[in-house]
């Protein structure tokens, strides 16, 4: 079951926007983008670059055919800036020469002055002057107001997450070039084929059927080519059509940091109520969301933080409130959890600082209020199939936590200047995507007259092993080899209307339609080999491995025999199907519903060492039970658990995005963001796949595996900070994430 795509990466094999063999003729884009975070523009001259030798064209706002516009959600994002510009790197001209160096050198000559305005980057004080992408929102469950007199313990405080670059391999970049019949074809390292190819659309005022969108690969997404991806693949496009040759447009990793959205920075308050038995009554949260200059997709983000404000916890009463604050950097946008992580990070940090007000461990609190079979969340779905208090049971079992927690407090007594901390990290994550009409997918397979096969759906392969997912899909119902199945390239004209490969559900959403397109021929099959071994009954019929069966029984006749067979009696060898998530719904009015499918749960412990005399500190240890329900690949999701865990593990520690006061980004190259490498993982990560655990809504009982695990990061932040409090017990720090070693350091020298 290895994944057949890490071959062609270990042999440099692969193909990305980058390694495409182009056309001779094919010209280069660049883009001319705002040097300040908030002005308008009073002049704009191109003629020093148009006069440039091998500049082809220059092109603005004023040259789009179409509307001037890319926002999805909220149409408030144009493609180029006209008068006025609201973020540093905000695109305002497309140059295009006859290589890129020339490009790049012709945007220097354009002459642009700007009248600067004030600016907001912090999100309080976007929601002071009123500046929000959309109304507040508010969740509630029970009668918090009621409640608070109830409480024997009430703690308050303020919970802030910083942004994290999203720091895919392959930077945005996408190729256009016009067909013989005048209609686009663009090859897009987009998570959104389909969004990407309705942009386009409206930016040349066509029709959708006009625009191809292909995508083979990306080198990573993590979220950041879900919306992101558009603007670089509309603007070559455009340069494309205007010109009638093909553009390639690739932005350099500097280019590509400055230009482009991140995760979402929250500010946040709580208040949290508990008797003293550690039972928490009550919780109320307010969400200050960074969501850039334009909305991208931070309402959505918004939502799913709401969704998971309390996490694998139940709280019978609680009010959480999202305000997305508009402000003046780059539009924020999806990442790994997509809001989820900000959410959970603030109800752990409220349990945190319960736990020091009550003088008792964290772990007690987290453990007496895990989730159970029928309890209700915020949005009103009850829980079903609940593991929440399993995973953290086996936890305990197999990795003995209370041996743990005595170590960590024997290391502490006998060193001085370094010091240990563990916490436990408890996750239940709601897969499907939050907006019910996304969740659908279509698939189209064909069977060759030689056997082989051919599978097509909307899943987009970034690293996370979907297409060998879908290859185990098609191969385990026709029960043939691995080898004689093709997963085709994502493309807008086999399957069209599809929705983002995100939400972690892509597995199930296309693995469903393959599922069901490749059951509709096998049962043709069926009939057919029913016809050629003279039985009435095709239910008699069976497929193990290429041999036919007859009740029970191996034949003589072959898959390839039967292949053929059907082709030479006209049996159609091809099917598309189309599949919809049953049963998941949304009251945007009430605030309540069904919105996934499913959730998944787990328990992470994690342990870290602190050098209390330098601030630095070492991860020692992530230990999880994950509930995999019946894993598709078991290799596969053990990767992208152990991943998302390093991932989840930056972003609490040493992600720190960094600006300077103009909203210029300081932290735009790899010299500068610092991200895990292999000297900072943990020295040990054990992955323990929950046993005895079912999925229906899944695909063959599977569960989805690509953003909850990113979710167990948190606990590193709250292992350190219990090694800071073991060095300094009367400790009092600002709940701020990133935890870098700079912060640890003078938190800990700071009066």
């Amino acid at each position: 079951m290895k994944n057949v795509d890490a071959a062609l990466h270990v042999r440099g094999e692969s193909q990305f926007i980058d390694d495409i063999a182009v056309p001779e003729g094919t010209l280069y884009a660049a883009v001319l983008s705002s040097p300040i975070a908030h002005g308008n523009i009073i002049k704009l001259n191109l003629a020093p670059a148009k006069n440039q030798k091998g500049v082809y064209g220059i092109f603005t706002a004023a040259d789009i055919p179409g509307n001037n516009q890319i926002g999805n959600i909220i149409q408030d994002e144009p493609l180029l800036a006209t008068k006025e510009v609201h973020y540093i790197g905000q695109p305002i001209a497309i140059v295009v020469g006859e290589s890129i160096e020339l490009a790049r050198l012709a945007t220097e000559k354009i002459e642009i002055e700007f009248e600067e305005l004030p600016t907001i980057f912090d999100a309080r004080e976007a929601y002071a002057q009123g500046q929000l992408i959309v109304p507040p929102d508010t969740y509630s469950l029970g009668n918090i107001e009621e409640t608070w007199q109830q409480c024997d313990v009430i703690v308050e405080g303020e919970a802030d997450s910083g942004g994290q670059e999203h720091l895919y391999l392959e930077t945005q970049g996408a190729f256009a070039y016009l067909t013989e019949s005048g209609r686009l074809k663009v090859v897009s390292s987009t998570q959104s084929p389909t969004n990407v190819q309705r942009v386009i659309a409206r930016i040349l005022n066509w029709s959708m059927h006009q625009i191809e969108v292909d995508v083979l690969r990306l080198g990573g997404g993590f979220g950041g080519k879900e919306e992101q991806a558009t603007p670089w693949a509309t603007m070559a496009a455009l340069a494309a059509f205007k010109l009638k040759k093909p553009v390639k447009l690739v932005l350099c990793r500097d280019e590509d940091m400055q230009m482009t959205g991140k995760r979402h920075p929250y500010s946040s308050d709580f208040k949290i109520g508990l008797t003293n038995d550690g039972q928490i009554l009550a919780y109320e949260v307010t969400f200050y969301q960074n969501a850039g200059a334009a909305s991208d997709l931070s309402p959505a983000v918004l939502d799913r933080t709401l969704f998971h404000s309390t996490n694998s916890y139940f709280v019978p009463n609680v009010k959480a409130t999202g305000i997305s604050c508009r402000t003046n950097l780059p539009p924020n946008t999806a990442m790994r959890g997509f809001g989820g992580p900000q959410g959970m990070f603030v109800i752990e940090a409220a349990i945190f600082k319960a736990a020091q007000e009550m003088g008792i461990e964290p772990s007690v609190i987290q453990r007496k209020n895990l989730l159970q079979e029928g309890h209700s969340l915020i949005y009103g779905m009850k829980i079903q199939n609940d593991h929440a208090i399993r995973c953290w049971e086996v936890a305990d079992k197999k990795y003995e936590i209370e041996k743990m927690h005595k170590a960590v407090q024997n290391f502490n007594l006998t060193h001085q200047s370094k010091k240990k901390g563990l916490a436990l990290m408890p996750i239940c994550f709601g897969i499907s995507f939050t907006s019910t009409f996304l969740n659908q997918a279509s698939a189209l397979v064909h069977v060759y007259t030689d056997g082989s096969v051919s599978v097509s759906t909307a899943a987009v392969e970034m690293g996370q092993g979907v297409n060998m997912k879908m290859r185990q899909v098609a191969a385990q119902i026709f029960s043939i080899p691995l080898a004689k199945i093709k997963i085709e390239s994502t493309n807008t004209t086999r399957v069209a209307n599809s929705s983002p490969t995100a939400a972690s559900c892509s597995a199930d959403l296309n693995g469903k339609a393959t599922q069901l397109a490749c059951v509709n021929i096998l049962e043709r099959l069926k009939k057919i080999a029913a016809q050629q071994l003279n039985t009435k009954q095709p239910d008699d019929i069976e497929i193990k491995n290429e041999i036919v069966y007859l009740r029970d029984k191996p034949t003589e006749l072959m898959w390839d025999k039967l292949i053929f067979a059907a082709y030479f009696n006209r049996i159609n060898l091809s099917a598309q199907v189309h599949y919809a998530t049953p049963n998941i719904y949304f009251d945007e009015k009430k605030k309540k519903g069904k919105p996934f499918a499913y959730h998944v749960f787990g328990t992470a412990i994690v342990e870290a060492t602190v050098d209390c005399l330098r601030g630095t500190y070492q991860i020692d240890t992530v230990k999880v039970v994950h509930d995999f329900a019946k894993s598709l690949n078991p290799l596969i999701d053990r990767g992208q658990v152990e991943g998302a865990i390093v991932q989840g593990l930056g972003w609490m520690t040493i992600e720190e995005l960094m600006y300077a006061d103009d909203g210029h980004l300081t932290s735009d190259t790899l010299s500068t963001y610092k991200v895990p490498d292999i000297h900072f993982a943990p020295q040990d990560i054990q992955v323990h796949f929950l046993e005895n655990s079912d999925n229906p809504p899944g695909i063959f009982n599977s569960k989805a595996i690509g953003e909850p695990p990113f979710l167990y990061g948190i606990g590193a932040y709250f292992a350190i900070l219990q090694a800071m409090k073991a060095f300094r017990s009367d400790l009092q720090i600002k709940i701020f994430a990133p935890l870098t070693p700079e912060k640890v350091l003078l938190s800990l020298y700071t009066l």
